[in-house]
């Protein structure tokens, strides 16, 4: 398994190594043994999850206040767009993002740190799997418009589908003055 460290500090990239023969591929979803390599607690994580979305649905900009919420993150069926936006006031990438393809073909899985913002588009059809370290308590949910001008979010293809919830979500500049207090 590849891992690989991204620009935000802390995101992780795991890339399984499939095997392929003529009745289709088997590779490994997680690796306990390869995440404890890189940081990760395997018994930290309490929850595994999962959402289906439509082609050209956005969801996110989503993080938790508090302690946060870290989450393994893999597209199961189909592709989308991850985005990730540092929204730790202490770090060096605060209020920078990257972007990382998630498909069903590379089988890539995201480690989203505690204290990012994440959201996603769906490419195609998807299902997304998520592995939680925390249960989620309503009264942590921090959200950011997808489409903040602060932020100018890469989406790639033109929005089907979004949520009253994430339509209705805040600025970057407001949750910016309420994190750096």
């Amino acid at each position: 398994m590849k891992v690989t460290r991204l620009a935000l500090d802390g995101v992780l990239l795991f890339v399984p190594a499939p095997f392929h023969d003529e009745r289709g591929f088997f590779t490994r979803t997680f690796d306990a043994a390869v995440a404890a390599e890189h940081g990760l607690d395997n018994a930290a994580f309490i929850q595994d999850s999962q959402s289906r979305s439509r082609q050209g649905v956005i969801r996110g900009m989503h993080g938790r206040s508090g302690q946060g919420e870290g989450k393994l993150v893999r597209c199961a069926r189909g592709a989308i767009l991850d985005i990730l936006v540092d929204a730790r006031p202490k770090s060096p990438t605060f209020g920078e993002h990257v972007t990382v393809l998630l498909d069903d073909e590379t089988f890539g899985h995201l480690y989203v740190p505690p204290g990012i913002l994440h959201g996603y588009q769906a490419l195609t059809d998807a299902d997304v799997c998520y592995r939680i370290d925390r249960e989620h308590d309503p009264a942590e949910d921090l959200s950011v418009r997808y489409d903040d001008p602060d932020l100018a979010l890469p989406w790639p293809n033109p929005l089907t589908i979004i949520s009253g919830r994430d339509l209705s979500a805040g600025s970057w500049a407001d949750l910016k003055a309420r994190l750096l207090g």
